[in-house]
């Protein structure tokens, strides 16, 4: 058994909720605003919004790990929750919050598993602090990716 460390990042966007969650939704899309993210591929399309199973790939530091997630609560346009399945062990949610009609706070929460010997120096400040970091860049590429989307629709 390792340790599960965890994350969690939020952001307000100035865009209403739908749009927010549409673009979650979009996960071929991830990989533009996820750094560490080199893909997430579809396995199975039991639904018509977001996918219950999905292939993702991660790729940072010359290290690369493959997992696959399943989708294990779905609340339209509030909460997403997912557990990896073989692979890394991984498991988090986001949640979505309409603050006013253009506005919607998104809270990301990552857990993940890790052989102890490799979670100490995780936990320790300065690569904990780094993960939490990096996890905040890639929300707030989210946000400037929904913001420009949303202006541009805007103006249309």
């Amino acid at each position: 058994m390792g340790t599960w460390l965890k994350h969690d990042v939020i952001t307000v966007v100035k865009a209403p909720l739908e749009n927010v969650w549409n673009t979650w939704s979009d996960l071929d899309s991830m990989s533009l605003w996820m750094s560490w993210i080199e893909s997430v591929k579809t396995v199975d399309e039991e639904t018509s919004t977001l996918p219950d199973l999905t292939e993702w790939t991660l790729a940072a530091n010359g290290f690369k790990f493959k997992w696959k997630a399943q989708i294990t609560e779905r609340v339209e346009k509030s909460k997403l929750k997912w557990k990896s399945i073989g692979g890394l062990p991984t498991e988090g949610y986001v949640v979505f919050k309409s603050k006013s009609p253009d506005s919607t706070s998104v809270n990301l929460c990552i857990t993940y598993e890790l052989p102890k010997m490799i979670a100490r120096f995780m936990e320790e400040n300065i690569l904990g602090k780094m993960v939490t970091n990096e996890l905040q860049a890639n929300i707030d590429r989210f946000k400037e990716l929904v913001e420009k989307n949303y202006k541009k629709e805007l103006s249309n």
